[in-house]
């Protein structure tokens, strides 16, 4: 902590915290606080990946923080679901509320039909994943399987390498060949640009892959632009002529890896022209792609989280995992790919979670499916309790969400920080402290820092953390294990308490004074193979995927909603619909901020020229987009950055701020991905027309 004294002469102190919002650069921050509030937030310069810049978001929190729309004291509801009508009560009134209708639940339908739904509204270790599942562990609730960012990849990614561990982002800028496939990381993973950019000063070749041309596009030195959901035969292709020609790294393949045999094979089902046809990539840029690639070292794929949001998203992330290993990129310091590493810092779950309190494995419930599931589970969910997520504006097939929560039999307690969406069909409403207001550890998607944000600001109001929440609650249901009165300075000592080398030393007390711990992962992670895989080995042939009756190689598989893989489907809704993500909210939070909607200015759809004109769309107009499952209502950007037959939108607005008060997820499918039960938000077909 640092003292400052500003002109005012009031005492600003300076103090360590931790961006925990879904994003994977997972920000250090320094947070002034004069007079006990938060004047100001800004990147921490002396980290070294966050150098002292941020986000648009980030750099606005105090308008979060002390938004006059912030929740501060537990609500009944009084009128009808929906309306938003609440009456304050007490805490203790609440607790009692929730505990007597769990209670009733559990006895008669049995403790599956209460329903935990949660996500990353924080990505904080104990806010994420402790207390909460202690307390729906011991009281054998159903289980959430929360998938609905990178369930598809996660299994892809663990089937080939083993854990979520990849390239150290920091030593990017040492490739000589970069390349960004299947993300804009201008919008989502802003830290990532000024190594992309040191590496292009270093004179290495950079290459942006993306079904939308972005800014980062421009600045590329090559851009391929696929068609939506084919870049697993884009991949193969790629492979198939580096066989071909003989570039592949025989010894590392031989040494490193099992399967490649097998892969040989299928990849002559992948020629030049046939992975045109597909793509829509030309052969000769094909061709540039897979000897540039081959032959230049280090090389390095950063691979975004949007490919696996398609029906094929599993395959695809196999695909393009297998790149890397054909060449030997794993061999080079700075070669590789770069994707996950939140297992760099590999803390002890167990511990945490206590899954050995459930009396027995309940059903698991996957998050992607709460529609369906509030619809026809059996035993029927009764209650539904809501943190850490917005599922009304973040959830696919949004009608059918909708439906599941306006029903009057089923109740639900939301623990949140606004009046979102979701909070308003509530039956009992909590008020949550946001980061600064409570202590946490925290891991990052893509860093390999281990970080500590402890509390900076007393709570507003009566707000309480998800930890408080949970002994509340255990407390109301008689749970008597010493395990629900642990504080959270013990929790993180659990969490730390850990058997794997790379947490030896790792402390609360240093975490204190150092503020984070870089995990001593290897700088070539993968240089000799994946030590955790079944194999030891990088399994491109994956025997734990054939186990489960899924393809053990990569493989293209169209999409489930496309020309080639629905085209009847397709004939009626000729429009794949892409929902990236905006640069101004994250999810759907700071979506309701005055300052990020004036940003954002206001929900757009981005179309081809070709496709606009085949339907009398102008620049700006209003325009109806809709299919099977509903409707929303945009403003067209007639740009040529998209391809004919795509359209860009952006999540992740809230209805009551998009035209006629319905947004994207009104079209998005539950269907599930091929592998971990990921969500396919982006396999998508609708039509589009002006909007009567």
């Amino acid at each position: 902590m640092a003292t400052v004294t500003g002109s005012d002469k009031l005492s600003t102190r300076i103090m360590h915290s931790v961006c925990p919002h879904d994003c994977p650069d997972t920000c250090a921050l320094l947070v002034h606080v004069r007079d006990g509030k938060v004047v100001k937030v800004e990147g921490d310069p002396t980290h070294p990946m966050t150098q002292g810049f941020l986000c648009a978001k980030l750099t606005h929190y105090p308008e979060r923080l002390y938004s006059t729309d912030r929740l501060l004291y537990p609500m009944q509801r009084v009128g009808p679901k929906g309306e938003g009508r609440f009456a304050r009560v007490s805490w203790e009134e609440a607790i009692a509320a929730i505990a007597a209708r769990i209670s009733q639940a559990a006895a008669r339908f049995g403790p599956e039909s209460i329903l935990p739904y949660s996500y990353c509204g924080t990505e904080g270790v104990l806010a994420n994943m402790s207390m909460d599942r202690r307390f729906f562990h011991r009281l054998g609730a159903s289980l959430l399987n929360r998938t609905i960012c990178a369930g598809a990849g996660k299994v892809a990614y663990d089937a080939t390498m083993g854990e979520a561990v990849s390239v150290d982002p920091e030593l990017v800028g040492r490739a000589r060949l970069l390349i960004n496939w299947g993300g804009n990381p201008l919008s989502t993973s802003i830290h990532f640009i000024p190594a992309w950019r040191q590496a292009r000063r270093n004179g290495a070749v950079t290459i942006d892959i993306n079904v939308h041309r972005t800014k980062m596009s421009d600045e590329a030195d090559l851009f391929l632009q696929p068609r939506p959901g084919t870049d697993a035969a884009l991949a193969l292709g790629l492979m198939h002529l580096i066989v071909r020609d003989g570039l592949h790294d025989e010894e590392y393949l031989r040494s490193a890896t099992v399967g490649f045999e097998a892969l040989a094979i299928r990849l002559k089902d992948y020629p030049p022209e046939r992975v045109t046809a597909i793509t829509g990539i030309a052969a000769p840029l094909l061709a540039r792609l897979a000897r540039l690639y081959a032959t230049t070292h280090p090389a390095l794929i950063r691979l975004g989280t949007g490919l696996q949001r398609h029906s094929n998203g599993g395959a695809t992330h196999r695909a393009v995992l297998a790149l890397p290993a054909l060449t030997g990129a794993w061999r080079h310091v700075g070669g590789g790919l770069l994707a996950v590493n939140s297992e760099a810092a590999p803390l002890n779950l167990a511990a945490l979670q206590r899954p050995d309190f459930m009396p027995r494995r309940p059903r698991t419930i996957n998050m992607v499916e709460l529609g369906r599931v509030l619809a026809e589970a059996e035993p029927p969910v009764k209650v539904l309790v809501v943190y850490n997520s917005n599922p009304l504006a973040a959830a696919p097939n949004q009608n059918r969400v909708l439906a599941g929560l306006r029903r009057d039999d089923l109740f639900i307690a939301v623990h949140e920080q606004f009046m979102t969406e979701t909070a308003r069909y509530a039956d009992i409403l909590l008020p949550a402290t946001m980061m600064v207001e409570h202590t946490d550890l925290y891991r990052s998607n893509r860093h390999q820092y281990l970080m500590l944000g402890e509390q900076v600001v007393e709570p507003p109001g009566e707000c309480k953390s998800n930890m408080e929440l949970f002994r509340l609650l255990a407390q109301a249901m008689g749970f008597t294990e010493a395990a629900f009165s642990d504080r959270d300075e013990e929790l993180i000592r659990q969490a730390l308490a850990s058997p794997q080398p790379r947490l030896r030393g790792v402390t609360l007390e240093r975490l204190r004074r150092e503020h984070w711990v870089k995990m001593p992962v290897p700088a070539a992670p993968y240089a000799c193979g994946a030590p955790r895989t079944p194999s030891g080995k990088i399994e491109l042939y994956a025997a734990s995927l054939a186990a489960q009756g899924l393809d053990p190689l990569p493989a293209y598989e169209p999409l489930a909603e496309g020309a080639d893989g629905a085209p009847e489907l397709q004939a009626r809704f000729p429009i794949q619909l892409i929902n990236a993500s905006s640069k101004y909210f994250c999810n759907s939070s700071f979506a309701n901020l005055p300052s990020m909607l004036r940003k954002a200015k206001r929900p757009v759809i981005q179309l081809h020229p070709a496709d606009a004109a085949a339907r009398g769309i102008a620049d700006g107009d209003l325009v109806r987009v809709f299919n099977e499952r509903g409707a929303c209502y945009l403003y067209a950007e007639v740009v040529a950055r998209t391809q004919a037959g795509v359209a860009m939108a952006f999540t992740t607005w809230w209805s009551a701020h998009s035209p006629r008060g319905a947004s994207l997820n009104q079209l998005t499918s539950d269907r599930l991905a091929d592998m971990g039960g990921g969500a396919t938000f982006y396999t998508n077909l609708v039509q589009i027309e002006p909007a009567a």
